[in-house]
């Protein structure tokens, strides 16, 4: 069996980031920026105020109070197209530009207007309350830099450089296939021997969280004709993800039925709890992930391995699944040969660190601890037995777009 590290370096080497597509600004959010974005202006243009005031020179308020005499306006969108001189001040507003001449902003709290003159209460620095040109950003500076997942605050950014377009990943288009003859989909009626399946739903949701385009091609039976007519669905998307059938027992079709179809075989057993039954080839030029039935196992194989895919695909920096560390909570006893993923909740200890505590029961067909966990426990094949406080690698679930 491969060590969990080696199948996901096979897995994330397989694939290179898809073309780039030109997309608005407004479609961009939660995509994969492709190309840096530059800015194409300075922000902002000219010296402004950061305050509605009175734009003064420094050196007439050497002593308080001072009277100046008022010369023009300058608002926002507007300027005052003279200077100002000894003696003068300029009502101003913020985003207001500096007049030549000016070099500080006294605010108008510091100030009591007098017809044409403006009494000046408190001194002031040069620089006081001025913006200078290029504050934010100049043309020519790299903004957001690319394979970032854009944000509202890329948006934001992206538009204040003046990019009504941007450039990003082509989202991967993943066929997604459910097996077995033992489910059914949600509101279906479910027989005596029946469950309801959750796959399909969740590794489509999973997809589509990640970045991609979920195709959710139903459930196909414990029948190898049926299951090749819908695994014929997957072509010319960019990864088949197949869940249940992958083991070894006479029902588990999938393996058998890609073979007929001329499947490059890869791998199909991780030394890893849980989600064992993992496997990972290539057919017809699509590569295909077969992940465990089980939707426990389904979900954790998928944010262990089909995350890194995408995001290899997105051209992101994270696709070599990084793991945080937090404390244990309780007690773990010793680990065996498998390399064990621990369903656990996050909290904050007394010391103020982050404690992960395994809930427990870890049995894999719990998919109702899954959804409430905040983190998966990382225990390495052979891990000595470990107690309350020791340091941890987690896998974190919680708090991100995932929210598996």
């Amino acid at each position: 069996m491969l060590s969990v590290a080696e199948a996901l370096a096979r897995i994330t080497g397989a694939f290179v980031p898809l073309p780039a597509e030109t997309v608005s600004l407004a479609e961009a959010l939660g995509r994969t920026l492709a190309e840096n974005v530059v800015a194409r202006v300075t922000q902002p243009p000219a010296a402004v105020s950061a305050m509605d005031g009175y734009a003064v020179r420094a050196a007439d308020l050497t002593t308080v109070p001072a009277r100046l005499r008022v010369v023009g306006e300058a608002p926002a969108g507007g300027a005052h197209d003279g200077a100002v001189s000894a003696g003068e001040a300029v009502r101003i507003f913020t985003g207001g530009p500096l007049p030549a001449g000016a070099d500080a902003i006294v605010i108008q709290e510091d100030t009591e207007r007098d017809g044409d003159t403006v009494v000046v209460k408190e001194t002031v620095a040069a620089g006081s309350y001025v913006r200078p040109a290029g504050l934010d950003f100049r043309a020519g500076d790299v903004g957001i830099t690319a394979g970032r997942l854009l944000g509202a605050r890329d948006i934001g950014l992206a538009a204040a450089m003046n990019h009504p377009w941007l450039r990003v990943r082509r989202r991967p288009r993943v066929a997604i296939l459910a097996t077995g003859d033992e489910v059914v989909l949600p509101g279906d009626p479910i027989g005596p021997n029946q469950i309801v399946s959750s796959n399909g739903f969740s590794l489509s949701a999973f997809v589509e969280a990640c970045g991609g385009q979920p195709l959710h091609l139903g459930i196909a039976g414990d029948d190898q004709a049926a299951l090749a007519d819908m695994v014929s669905g997957a072509r010319g998307t960019d990864l088949l993800v197949s869940s249940g059938g992958v083991s070894v027992g006479d029902h588990d079709l999938v393996g058998r039925v890609l073979g007929e179809q001329g499947m490059e075989l890869d791998f199909w057993k991780i030394a890893m709890r849980p989600g064992k039954p993992l496997l990972f080839g290539r057919v017809g030029g699509t590569p295909v992930l077969g992940l465990p039935g089980n939707p426990v196992s389904a979900l954790v194989c998928a944010t262990l391995f089909l995350r890194p895919a995408l995001a290899a695909m997105l051209g992101r920096p994270e696709s070599n699944g990084a793991q945080e560390t937090a404390v244990l909570g309780t007690d773990l006893g010793a680990n065996d040969r498998r390399q064990d993923y621990l369903r656990a909740r996050l909290s904050i200890d007394s010391a103020g660190r982050r404690c992960a505590t395994p809930f427990p029961r870890q049995d894999s067909s719990m998919l109702a601890t899954l959804a409430h966990a905040d983190c998966l426990i990382v225990r390495p094949p052979l891990a000595a037995s470990a107690k309350a406080g020791e340091a941890v690698d987690i896998v974190p679930l919680s708090g991100g777009i995932l929210g598996i």
